[in-house]
């Protein structure tokens, strides 16, 4: 049973924990998508969502408690003045998480865990070279 247990230790010591999650929880609100373990996203997704709560009100005290829990100053000024902006008039649920399997080593399970209005960029300005086609050398040819 799962009776008083707030949250999952992720067989990890305390400080070990903690660690993990402000670094998790950094790289997403940096890259706005990161790929882990579907235990480590859903106890990262609480922090997570804990956090845009905060910014959604920019007070001193909110930026103190949210700079407090990240490393990166920049982090916390992108997650105030860019994030919870465009999270405004939501009431919650601003990360999704999506699976994509097991993977190959340990078979445990992986998923995608994103800002629910992140844009995946399609546009590449790279041409994508057709099969037959010579890619042109360049350096010293063999």
């Amino acid at each position: 049973m799962k009776h008083k247990r707030g949250f999952n230790p992720l067989q990890r010591m305390s400080a070990h924990r903690k660690a993990l999650h402000r670094n998790m929880v950094t790289s997403l609100f940096r890259k706005e998508r990161i790929k882990t373990t579907k235990a480590k996203a859903f106890a990262v997704r609480r922090t997570a969502e804990k956090m845009i709560t905060r910014a959604k009100e920019d007070t001193v005290h909110n930026r103190r408690i949210v700079s407090g829990r990240l490393y990166d100053d920049g982090i916390v000024a992108k997650l105030f003045t860019n994030i919870a902006p465009r999270m405004k008039d939501r009431n919650g649920g601003y990360t999704r998480i999506v699976k994509l399997g097991e993977r190959k080593g340990d078979a445990a399970e992986v998923v995608i865990l994103e800002l629910v209005d992140f844009k995946l960029d399609t546009s590449d300005t790279k041409k994508k070279s057709k099969k037959g086609e010579e890619k042109p050398k360049t350096g010293k040819g063999k």
